[in-house]
């Protein structure tokens, strides 16, 4: 008998699992866990938008869509960021519809980077775009850049650093704002300021903004505003309008990239089902203020849990956008956050995120996720208070 898993792609075959599914599964099995762990909001999608996908199916729109998503869909996208960010694409040649923003990223990244590229992630960061060094491009090199002593921000002096290191080899910087794991935004002058390090370089700026609508103390920037022409920017309607499930993302960028960004998409997905571009159209083109009602409602959790958890004696940063809150585990404690995420859950019954599953920079920290009730944050906030006192050395 042959074994076969000896001979499957070495790069899949040597990538860690995901450390978080992995935990998720873990803390399902205990009853009556309070999980600060989900990753998606935790309302319905708004009413109008099923409505439009159940019109897709009642009209049977079951049918093969254009391979780069519906025109209507397209135009409604194009619509809502430029009345939205400014952010202005061609719907015809500029704009791409995806299985999500994870498509985005896989489409993106195998298009445009090459074998001995590098490209460059501030972290801690959301752990896929660590795995695609090798299950997407084996070859391209991953250059980690620490953000923990600023802020969980990425400086034009680091970013400078690496360019000075790695020369013309740089060909990607990520950037996701809101950031998971974190809730950092950056403003605009700072992302001008890491545009103005990469101009006119042969640099793709990678922005993640799925969190867009999710800013609570200051307007949504971008770093589209001041680097067109490199930036491939991702959005979609998962986390603006609570549609995880619908998988529908969108990736922008100037038409020549584009058209490589696409190339990749049609070779994998072909198009995305036709009723479920339907409820994104509805979303774009008539939702514009829908995520209002859940920003507020987060911010109020936001806050909530921000002052329990520093009055228990965590430190973290308040964040000001996504729905989470990246917390230093206190002192008292081993700094293992693998261990700490174990040992809560068994004894406490609170599951959270480990902060090393996010990379470097995320030792000794804990993601918790608000996309939970205010009645699971007050009492999640007690077994956690109780479970610092009896276990703090």
């Amino acid at each position: 008998m042959v074994d076969l898993i000896k001979y499957v792609r070495k790069g899949l075959a040597e990538a860690p699992s995901n450390p978080i599914l992995k935990f998720s599964d873990y803390a399902s099995k205990i009853p009556d866990v309070v999980k600060f762990t989900l990753g998606e909001p935790d309302f319905n999608t708004p009413d109008h938008i099923k409505e439009a996908a159940k019109r897709g199916v009642d009209e049977n729109h079951s049918h093969y869509a254009p391979s780069n998503g519906t025109i209507g869909l397209r135009k409604a996208a194009s619509e809502f960021l430029s009345k939205k960010y400014g952010q202005n694409y061609d719907p015809e040649t500029e704009v791409l519809v995806t299985n999500g923003v994870t498509e985005s990223i896989f489409d993106s990244v195998l298009a445009t980077l090459n074998p001995g590229d590098v490209m460059v992630v501030p972290t801690p960061l959301f752990p896929l775009y660590m795995t695609d060094e090798g299950v997407i491009n084996e070859g391209v090199e991953i250059v980690k850049v620490n953000t923990a002593g600023d802020g969980f921000k990425l400086t034009p002096e680091k970013l400078q650093k690496v360019i000075d290191k790695y020369g013309d080899r740089v060909r990607m910087l990520v950037m996701n704002y809101p950031t998971n794991p974190t809730g950092v935004m950056y403003s605009q002058d700072e992302l001008d300021a890491l545009a103005d390090v990469i101009r006119d370089k042969p640099i793709f700026a990678l922005c993640d903004e799925i969190y867009s609508e999710l800013n609570y103390d200051q307007p949504h920037a971008s770093m589209e505003k001041s680097l067109h022409d490199q930036v491939i920017l991702m959005n979609g309607v998962s986390k603006s309008w609570a549609m995880t499930g619908y998988r529908i993302g969108i990736v922008c960028a100037p038409k020549n990239i584009l058209q490589q960004i696409a190339k990749v998409h049609q070779a994998i997905v072909t198009t995305e089902p036709t009723p479920m571009q339907d409820a994104a159209e509805e979303a774009f083109k008539n939702g514009m203020d829908d995520a209002l009602p859940m920003k507020k409602e987060f911010q109020k959790r936001r806050d909530a849990l921000y002052s329990g958890l520093t009055k228990i004696g965590f430190e973290c940063a308040k964040p000001q956008g996504a729905f989470y809150i990246f917390a230093k585990i206190p002192d008292g404690f081993e700094q293992d956050d693998n261990k700490f995420i174990y040992e809560l859950v068994d004894k406490a019954r609170v599951a959270v995120t480990a902060g090393s599953s996010f990379s470097e920079g995320g030792e000794g920290y804990i993601r918790f996720s608000y996309a939970v009730s205010m009645d699971q944050i007050e009492e999640g906030l007690k077994r956690l208070e109780k479970f610092v006192k009896e276990n703090k050395k």
